[in-house]
């Protein structure tokens, strides 16, 4: 199976669901495990469609639709005609919309990948990852970083700049690099954590979406709190466990 084939199955393929015990869209999750880039555009897609969910749960039921539908039922035969109109109607609607999600959706996460990016770029801290570089000194990890060339020329707010470093790791976004740059907040880590503070730092022409620029951005990403920023060339991405106070320690 080669990779495009295999991103063709896998645009079907929806995480936490049964569908991974087809054996096409296995072989092909399968072939993302060895394949770097197939990897990272399977977990971009696997993002979007959790971004998709999360809207779609955000959708509120109209008010007083209970008490219509209840008052339907006791209504005349023109009535329950109209009703089931009214179903035909709106069943066609969302297809309609579910339809046009499939061809709008993809090309809003292009204009908009900033929350793309958060979540996955959280997704990498939580679920645990290996430092390519273990070292508390910081010019080490900026010239293991340029040497890789990765972004190495950011830009540490004072308050982070005091915070223990323990490495970084490299990893990746649409085909580019980006730096993840390892602190401690100080507190007791459970066993097998390496850090509890994250920095990603990646050229910020990648990443589209409205923020604004300086000024952190604070927004609840999974289980973290999240510190978005822009400085120069560069996006930056802090993320810890806690709340908007924890996160403000360290900008």
């Amino acid at each position: 199976m080669s990779r495009d084939e295999a991103k063709n199955i896998l645009l079907l393929h929806r995480p936490g669901t049964a569908e991974a015990d087809d054996p096409q869209i296995a072989e092909a999750l399968a072939l993302a495990k060895h394949d770097p880039e197939l990897a990272v555009w399977l977990e971009a897609h696997c993002a979007l469609q959790v971004a998709v969910g999360e809207k779609f749960h955000q959708i509120a039921v109209p008010a007083g639709l209970k008490e219509q539908i209840i008052s339907e039922q006791a209504a005349s035969e023109k009535r329950i005609f109209q009703r089931q109109a009214i179903r035909f109607a709106l069943a066609a609607i969302i297809l309609l919309f579910g339809a046009l999600a499939i061809f709008w959706l993809p090309q809003r996460a292009q204009d908009d990948t900033l929350s793309i990016y958060q979540n996955q770029m959280v997704g990498i801290a939580l679920r645990g990852y290996g430092m390519d570089l273990v070292t508390n000194d910081p010019s080490q990890i900026r010239t293991y970083l340029a040497q890789k060339q990765s972004p190495s020329d950011y830009v540490l707010p004072a308050a982070l700049q005091k915070a223990g470093i323990v490495g970084c790791a490299i990893e990746g976004w649409q085909n580019a690099k980006v730096s993840m740059i390892c602190f401690r907040t100080g507190k007791t880590l459970a066993q097998g954590e390496q850090s509890d503070l994250w920095l990603f730092v990646v050229d910020r022409a990648l990443v589209s979406g409205s923020f604004d620029g300086n000024s952190p951005q604070f927004s609840k990403v999974n289980r973290l709190i999240t510190a978005t920023w822009t400085q120069g060339d560069k996006l930056y991405l802090l993320g810890t466990t806690g709340d908007e106070q924890t996160i403000r320690k360290f900008l």
